[in-house]
């Protein structure tokens, strides 16, 4: 087992240098360029408060004598919807969800961004967008979650989907080491297009990981820590069926972008949610 994930954690290594040279052909630009137009025409559109083109992400300021940092998000959270304000404190920031078909990356989301916001979401075929926004700190912080679908022709989606995004959430199923394993593939598609974007490292269903024996748990997290750490990603363990870290992988994008004060705990320990950075 070791010399498996040895040699899964090599495969990892020779992939990622290869990304650095990767050259973008022009055949593949043109192919998507037409859709891209036509996507950002329409998306632009059903972003509620979105009249105006959205501001750059920058350093929040800090305010003495009140709620700052990343927990200020759970009581200043409001819907996008029904709001009339100018577009000048809107944060707009692209956030990408990658992985095999059914593996819950839908759920991950509706989880986070709630049931009404699911029901506004734009569904296109293999590509499924949904948006919330909150207010932090005086700005207004619009998170836009492009969800790809995760079979064959959902490829064709990953340009578009990569480009401009700041994070970028790798998943997997904890119960199927082969969506782990996929991994490998999504990494690699996704660098060609988007070399800045956060990684971060996402094992879904922890709630049914639990169940499975103590050695092939053991053996899972082993090989995800090895992918993680040659991804340069944070790792989560999660749950949207029991809510495990949903909410705070966003929060700890918040605080990765706007370096606010905001203290991820790392948790190695089998059979609880793992955390490792």
């Amino acid at each position: 087992m070791a010399e498996l994930i040895h040699e899964a954690t090599g495969k990892m290594t020779q992939l990622c240098r290869r990304i650095v040279r990767v050259n973008v052909r022009w055949r593949i630009v043109e192919r998507v360029s037409i859709f891209r137009d036509f996507f950002r025409f329409i998306w632009e559109r059903i972003l509620v408060c979105s009249t105006g083109r959205a501001a750059r992400y920058r350093r929040l300021p800090r305010r003495e004598n009140s709620l700052s940092g990343v927990e200020a998000l759970e009581g200043q959270a409001v819907a996008a919807y029904g709001e009339h304000e100018t577009d000048s404190d809107l944060v707009s920031l692209k956030i990408s969800l990658l992985g095999d078909c059914q593996i819950g990356k839908t759920s991950f989301v509706i989880k986070y961004v709630g049931d009404e916001q699911e029901k506004c979401s734009l569904q296109m075929t293999g590509l499924n967008l949904m948006d919330k926004t909150m207010f932090v700190q005086g700005a207004r912080i619009s998170f836009s979650i492009w969800d790809v679908a995760g079979d064959n022709s959902s490829v064709d989606h990953l340009p578009i989907a990569c480009k401009d995004a700041v994070a970028i959430l790798f998943m997997f199923d904890l119960t199927s080491r082969c969506t782990l394993n996929s991994v490998v593939g999504w990494y690699s598609q996704a660098r060609k297009w988007n070399q800045k974007a956060i990684p971060i490292l996402i094992g879904t269903k922890f709630d049914d990981f639990v169940k499975l024996p103590p050695d092939l748990q053991w053996t899972i997290v082993t090989q995800a820590r090895a992918y993680a750490k040659v991804m340069k990603a944070t790792l989560f363990f999660s749950s949207a069926t029991h809510n495990i870290n949903v909410n705070k992988i966003f929060k700890f994008i918040m605080a990765k972008l706007f370096n606010l004060p905001w203290t991820l705990e790392r948790n190695l320990t089998i059979g609880e949610p793992i955390i490792d950075f």
